[in-house]
């Protein structure tokens, strides 16, 4: 069953089909991998031997983190923890890891096996009709790993009121099956708003990546950077450039400096040279500025990084993939930070960039040293 939704400026619909049973999804990326130390937590847990094995061989894993991170229902941390990042925790030894990883990938993997770890999946297809001439948008909201609530609330209302300023035309959706060429060939730009975990199917997959490929933009803001255990090798590494690597915890929100690099980009129009903000800041696994144009950096002389200081530290950067316009900034887990006037100036210009198609991608900027 589909239901039809129109769109006008400023309104937001939420595509959540009420009472319709959607068909069981058969293609999630890791329905047939085998069991391993690399799997994400929450297969473990759905699979009965797979978690008396990691009771038995490995009991220290359930008390790296609280119980809450260990539930089997999505959104769950589960979805984006493995063994390995775990066994590190807790510093256990490599042999140890070694043995568990070779007795768990001996486990067979069974139909049950392939419905369980496809059930976080969904194919609900909406039927959407959006009015032309205004610029369209996507607020993609589907959410397996960590949701944190008020700052996906927070950034949607951010975004609701820009398209009340701008005339847009959004639709929200937590479907994953609005990943179509058909239904994403109607959005100028899609809004990844603090997605976190794994939450395409191989085929939404396919279409999420030509969609941006052909021309579509991207924006993407603070726990859409991946996740501790991301497995889209394509999404990290070649949309995003890096991935989330951690934040400080000691305090977890601080002050820092933001100073604007790329002050000529269209991104940072009426932005000052510089200010101060407090968030949750992010550290990344590599520098994204090889094949990215960054737009602002954190002065890391102005907070506590402690070991996840990265020196040259950007934190708001496009990039160019294909023909497809991408914005992402790690800002955004506090909701105040959805209000604060210079981050809403620089979340409007990235959504003004990313979806009109006459935007051309700045030069790259040149890797430090």
């Amino acid at each position: 069953m589909k239901r039809a939704f129109t769109a006008s400026a400023a309104l937001l619909l939420s595509l959540l089909p009420a009472g319709v049973l959607a068909k069981p999804v058969t293609d999630c990326a890791l329905r047939d991998a085998p069991f391993s130390t690399e799997s994400p937590i929450v297969d473990l847990l759905l699979s009965p031997p797979a978690k008396a094995m990691l009771e038995a061989d490995a009991p220290e894993i359930f008390t790296a983190l609280p119980p809450r991170f260990f539930t089997t229902q999505a959104p769950t941390f589960a979805a984006i923890l493995n063994v390995k990042a775990l066994a590190k925790m807790k510093n256990l030894p490599d042999d140890q890891m070694a043995a568990l990883d070779a007795k768990l990938r001996a486990l067979p993997v069974t139909a049950a096996d392939k419905v369980a770890r496809c059930a976080r999946y969904d194919d609900d297809r909406p039927t959407i009709i959006l009015p032309k001439g205004k610029p369209r948008l996507l607020i993609f909201e589907k959410i397996n790993g960590f949701r944190d609530g008020p700052s996906v609330d927070a950034a949607r209302a951010a975004f609701q009121a820009m398209a009340q300023r701008k005339g847009w035309a959004v639709v929200v959706s937590d479907k994953g099956g609005v990943m179509t060429p058909a239904l994403l060939r109607q959005f100028d730009a899609v809004v990844w708003n603090n997605v976190s975990g794994d939450v395409l199917t191989l085929a939404q997959r396919a279409a999420f990546k030509a969609y941006i490929e052909q021309g579509g933009g991207y924006v993407a803001v603070h726990g859409s950077s991946g996740d501790p255990s991301t497995f889209w090798p394509w999404y990290v590494d070649t949309l995003v450039g890096t991935q989330f690597a951690g934040h400080p915890m000691d305090p977890q929100f601080q002050d820092a400096r933001v100073v604007i690099e790329g002050r000529s980009h269209p991104v940072a129009a009426g932005l000052p040279g510089e200010w101060v903000m407090n968030d949750e800041w992010y550290s990344f696994t590599a520098n994204p500025r090889p094949g990215s144009t960054i737009v602002a950096m954190l002065d890391e002389g102005s907070y506590k990084p402690g070991a996840l200081a990265m020196g040259d530290h950007p934190i708001a950067w496009t990039r160019c993939v294909g023909k497809g316009r991408v914005f992402y900034s790690g800002i955004g887990h506090r909701p105040e930070t959805y209000a604060a006037p210079h981050y809403v100036t620089m979340l409007e210009n990235a959504v003004t960039w990313a979806s009109s198609r006459r935007s051309a991608c700045p030069p790259v900027t040149p890797p430090a040293g």
